[in-house]
């Protein structure tokens, strides 16, 4: 597994299509780049990650105001990303992982050598990484923090 990214550390780029087969490119191109805020969820559907999931969603205003982009990356396949989506009225990107190699380029491991790690990102518009936060448990408090590290930025 490689290190994670430190805050400071240039981020990697994320060149993929996501769950409605639109381009998601978070390098720096034509003078317009992020900030983004890129979180690693376990699953689809499960508890704690629809609670997270739909705390982004339900903030999305919020970041749209800081001139944020939200994506969520877990290991499930885009059909279950649409249906996750379609359920739950995300729009935003969801990321398939399949390969591993998101995960693996942001140092993303999996928690108790099993699930994939709750891990949010946030990188600014020059592609550095400016937030790190891992917490399995606490789902909310993820997009708390994004916001906390945008309003920093500015």
């Amino acid at each position: 597994m490689a290190s994670a990214p430190a805050v400071g550390d240039r981020a990697p780029v994320i060149d993929r299509l996501d769950h409605r087969g639109r381009s998601v490119y978070t390098g720096i191109k034509d003078g317009s780049a992020g900030p983004w805020v890129v979180y690693f969820y376990p699953r689809d559907g499960t508890p704690v990650c629809t609670r997270q999931a739909c705390s982004f969603r339900d903030h999305l205003a919020d970041f749209s105001a800081l001139d944020a982009q939200v994506i969520g990356i877990s290991a499930d396949d885009d059909e279950s990303h649409r249906d996750f989506a379609d359920d739950h009225g995300f729009d935003f990107p969801l990321l398939a992982d399949l390969d591993g190699q998101l995960s693996k380029g942001f140092g993303v491991g999996r928690a108790l050598g099993v699930l994939g790690n709750r891990v949010t990102f946030v990188i600014d518009a020059d592609g550095i990484v400016r937030m790190r936060y891992q917490a399995q448990l606490a789902a909310a408090r993820h997009v708390d923090k994004a916001v906390e590290a945008l309003r920093a930025l500015r």
